[in-house]
């Protein structure tokens, strides 16, 4: 397991970002787990302008397959009173693989104040609550995992406590980047077999708050897919805190082919 603050602490500065370099313990098949790229991607951006406000949106391309030596690089595409639009880049050997706009913007003055009542009253694992963690090879060894299997209703449907098993130094929004990915694809429900080639396309993750916390690292995740055919499915995500308080939604797109 490599920590994801040591490969940010043994990543070399360049002018507009840094390279790293990902290692096997954090590739998904032939490519970087994507929570990985989004976070390393994230922090480069972070890193841009001084003085940036809090995350509200990310649009994330994943282009094409990321392992090894890396350049990590942040550009930014405009930056107005209230808002600032960051684009980050991601280019390995094989070129282009990994692109996102990130929009940060402080909280606004406003008279909507419209919650969409989207709490869980879940609780978070107990402190001796048996967790699953991945092989040390994959990208599932740096997690622990708690399936909440007879609560996740639909057909297509995951919904599962996930952490970092090393969360400590990590800025809340890369660490919640990090985690937003760990679902597998929620149509893969559907396979009769769980070794069918995957492979996530788009990725939009809109943030709920300013600032994300949580307790004990644990975040609770959900992917649901109301329609897959034709090798791609779509699905909707959310994200919450501990304390069951809504910290993220998403929509994904992903490539299945079986």
């Amino acid at each position: 397991m490599t920590p994801i603050a040591d490969i940010l602490a043994g990543a070399t500065p360049t002018g507009d970002g840094f390279r790293a370099t990902i290692p096997a313990s954090w590739l998904q098949g032939r490519t970087s787990y994507g929570g990985l790229s989004s976070a390393l991607a994230l922090h480069a951006a972070q890193h841009l302008e001084p003085d940036l406000p809090p995350l509200r949106s990310a649009q994330i391309a994943f282009i094409g397959p990321l392992a090894g030596e890396v350049s990590v690089t942040a550009t930014k595409l405009r930056r107005g009173r209230n808002a600032a639009f960051i684009q980050a880049d991601i280019v390995s050997d094989a070129g282009l693989g990994f692109r996102a706009t990130f929009v940060f913007m402080s909280d606004q003055v406003s008279q909507i104040d419209l919650d969409g009542r989207l709490d869980s009253h879940r609780r978070s694992p107990a402190p001796d609550t048996k967790v699953y963690t991945g092989p040390d090879e994959f990208f599932t060894g740096n997690f622990n995992f708690l399936d909440l299997k007879d609560e996740a209703k639909g057909e297509a449907e995951w919904l599962r406590w996930a952490r970092l098993r090393a969360f400590e130094g990590l800025d809340p929004m890369v660490q919640v980047l990090a985690v937003a990915d760990a679902l597998p694809p929620a149509a893969f429900k559907l396979l009769d077999t769980r070794h069918a080639p995957i492979s996530s396309l788009t990725w939009i993750v809109n943030l709920l708050t300013p600032t994300p916390v949580t307790t004990d690292g644990w975040w609770l995740l959900s992917a649901t897919s109301d329609y897959a055919k034709n090798g791609c499915s779509s699905q909707s995500m959310m994200i919450w805190n501990a304390d069951g308080q809504p910290i993220a939604q998403g929509m994904q797109s992903v490539a299945i082919f079986a």
